[in-house]
């Protein structure tokens, strides 16, 4: 398709917040990739002052990268997002409010306790929701003066209920979601069953890392039954970052349906905890193997001879991230109606939920951005997973906003991640008194639970808020 000529007459200005990401040059080289189509005229790498050095490198790597392709790009790089944002066609996030610091804790309190210790689901996933649903209301507030007519497109996590707050309760609705999950799927199962990715075509349909989707050939013959056969085989359509449990293969084919990676933690529940735990003992979580990984990945960003991405960044967990955030770009700038699985309103393509959900689903992204495909009803099991699960993520996002102690002890006691028992509240308790910084809406249950004596006991956790992380 031909590019809107008139609108993007001079070039496409990109902001991105958490420009000093690990996974820039992920972005970089989508962009690079693709300016034959997306004709980048500048891009602005924002970050916070505690990121100042690593945004800094970013940076610089950047320009390496741009200057490497020969194509003429301006970098640049604030700690003022005021400063980059007016006159944005789009605007990325990619931040994490509390750096992998915040991560740790959000792992290792509720693994304290027993209880999943993952940055996106259980308890860790609904605090990251805490700390980063105020932050995206923020920035809406900042791009609807100085970029009114920017597209948000949001790949930080957790990237559903971040999507449902900017569209539903900040009112951003030129928002679509990412996540790199499906991407994964759809890169790597044309192989599993000896097939071209020209073959095939899929539908999605559920919430971000909760998702289920089908496989067709393109007369029509359905083949998940056939993908089935192969979702526990050792290169899989799964993220490499998800400890390997074992899906029971007739419970995938009861379904009729393939699950997405996450749901390993739902439907092997105590094999994957008894894992996480495992782990713990031997203070080794994901999230501090993913800071030893950052670390190593910016020792080699700092060669002023890289000018690449380099191949240590698939270990960091965000593979095929460029392709999922630049073909979204890509598919807006130039109207394609191309196939995607994004973060999006529902509007009726799954009718077990609200028409105003956001829910994760096969679209046509174009310049009106995404469309949803209608799914239709989910089979009995998968609507009743649906359902709580959307009924968690709407208490959790409430919580977000209002810093309600009771709405957040609600949305902890229907997450079937979290325990039904007074250690959950511990960890509730816990998981506000060790990131009291960034929670500044719960300042009053915060003082609450000071008063009575409450402290925090993760040996880590506590070492890293003596030194003020």
């Amino acid at each position: 398709m031909a590019m809107n000529a008139e609108k993007y007459a001079n070039g496409i200005k990109i902001v991105t917040i958490g420009g000093g990401s690990s996974y820039t040059p992920e972005l970089m080289e989508g962009f690079i990739k693709r300016y034959h189509e997306l004709p980048v005229r500048e891009i602005w790498l924002v970050d916070i002052e505690e990121g100042r050095e690593k945004v800094s490198i970013i940076g610089d790597m950047a320009r390496r990268m741009w200057r490497a392709a020969g194509h003429d790009v301006e970098v640049h790089v604030t700690l003022d997002r005021r400063e980059a944002l007016p006159g944005a066609d789009f605007v990325t996030t990619q931040f994490r409010v509390g750096l992998l610091y915040a991560r740790i804790k959000d792992e290792r309190i509720p693994l304290a306790h027993g209880m999943l210790g993952q940055e996106t689901n259980g308890a860790g996933g609904m605090f990251k929701a805490f700390r980063t649903i105020p932050v995206i209301g923020q920035i809406i507030a900042d791009m609807r003066e100085l970029c009114p007519d920017a597209w948000l497109i949001n790949f930080t996590n957790p990237s559903g209920m971040v999507t449902e707050a900017a569209i539903k309760h900040f009112g951003w609705k030129r928002t679509i979601g990412l996540c790199n999950i499906p991407v994964i799927s759809m890169m790597k199962e044309p192989a599993l069953i000896g097939r071209d990715p020209s073959e095939l075509t899929w539908r999605f349909a559920g919430l971000n890392h909760f998702h289920w989707h089908k496989v067709f050939d393109n007369a029509g013959n359905d083949l998940t039954d056939e993908m089935i056969e192969h979702a526990n085989d050792p290169e899989g359509p799964f993220p490499v970052n998800i400890f390997a449990a074992e899906f029971p293969s007739d419970l995938l084919h009861s379904m009729h349906l393939m699950p997405c990676g996450y749901h390993r933690y739902y439907y092997m529940a105590d094999e994957m905890l008894g894992h996480c735990v495992e782990d713990f003992k031997e203070n080794d979580t994901r999230a501090e193997h993913v800071k030893e990984v950052e670390d190593e990945l910016f020792a080699l960003y700092r060669n002023p001879e890289l000018d690449h991405k380099p191949a240590q960044l698939a270990e960091r967990g965000g593979a095929y991230y460029s392709d999922a955030a630049c073909e979204c770009i890509a598919a807006i700038v130039n109207d394609k109606h191309e196939h995607m699985v994004v973060s999006t309103q529902n509007n009726g393509a799954l009718t077990d939920l609200d028409p105003t959900s956001i829910v994760e689903v096969s679209s046509l992204i174009s310049a009106r951005g995404a469309e949803p495909i209608c799914w239709g009803p989910m089979p009995t099991a998968e609507k009743g997973w649906l359902q709580e699960m959307k009924a968690m993520e709407e208490l959790t996002i409430s919580a977000a906003l209002t810093g309600d102690y009771g709405t957040a002890r609600e949305a902890f006691t229907i997450n079937p991640l979290v325990a039904k028992n007074p250690e959950a509240i511990e960890v509730l308790d816990q998981l506000l008194l060790a990131h009291e910084k960034y929670l500044p809406q719960f300042a009053d249950a915060i003082a609450a639970l000071k008063a009575k004596g409450a402290r925090v006991t993760d040996p880590v956790v506590l070492q890293l808020l003596a030194e003020g992380k």
